[in-house]
């Protein structure tokens, strides 16, 4: 991916920018090897198997350990699949945005992590008359601690990374951890996200 400019993103699958984006990424972080490196996009103007061979390509040379897909489909990652072996997947994904379920049964069937981006909506969880917001208030939480413990209590392979500038926000998501869901808490939830 290239960002020609704040909130534009240009897919650049081209095996030349894989390979220089990937070098880069080990020089700023002055790592030799990442363990886990996340294809932004496939790039529908570049074949898949030249930008997922030039990152099996890395892999094999050392520089990468595990390779990963961001919002992609399941027919997707089954193609990707049968090129190297890829551990997680990085779609769209909160209470409020379900669109990628089917890609995420796919992962649990096939035990492969599910990083949903996006987790929060970017705050719009925490808008003062939403649902969600409504049952923070009753459950005595805040909003994103709400949509952080459905995330996690809806998949054993969720693996949600919010973003936070603020070191009380940090300990909220952490402790949303703690929030348990039961199964009329579940249903509620379940209801009025899905109802927004």
């Amino acid at each position: 991916m290239i960002v020609p400019a704040p909130d534009q993103w240009v897919e650049n699958g081209k095996p030349e920018h894989l390979r220089s984006a990937c070098e880069g990424s080990l020089r700023r972080l002055r790592l030799e090897r990442i363990d886990l490196y996340q294809l932004h996009r496939i790039d529908p103007k570049v074949p898949a198997e030249d930008q997922l061979g030039t990152l099996k390509d890395l892999q094999a040379q050392g520089k990468i350990k595990h390779i990963g897909l961001s919002e992609v489909s399941v027919r997707q990652i089954q193609h990707a699949r049968t090129i190297v072996p890829i551990v997680s997947v990085q779609n769209r994904y909160s209470v409020t945005d379900r669109g990628s379920e089917d890609v995420l049964d796919y992962c649990e069937k096939e035990k492969m992590g599910f990083i949903p981006w996006f987790p929060l909506a970017a705050g719009r969880v925490s808008f003062s008359e939403s649902p969600i917001s409504r049952i923070a208030a009753r459950w005595k939480v805040t909003p994103s601690q709400v949509a952080l413990a459905w995330l996690l209590a809806r998949s054993p392979i969720m693996l949600p990374i919010p973003g936070t500038s603020k070191v009380k926000h940090l300990e909220e998501n952490v402790a949303a951890a703690e929030l348990k869901i039961d199964a009329n808490k579940w249903q509620e939830l379940d209801g009025m996200a899905r109802a927004s």
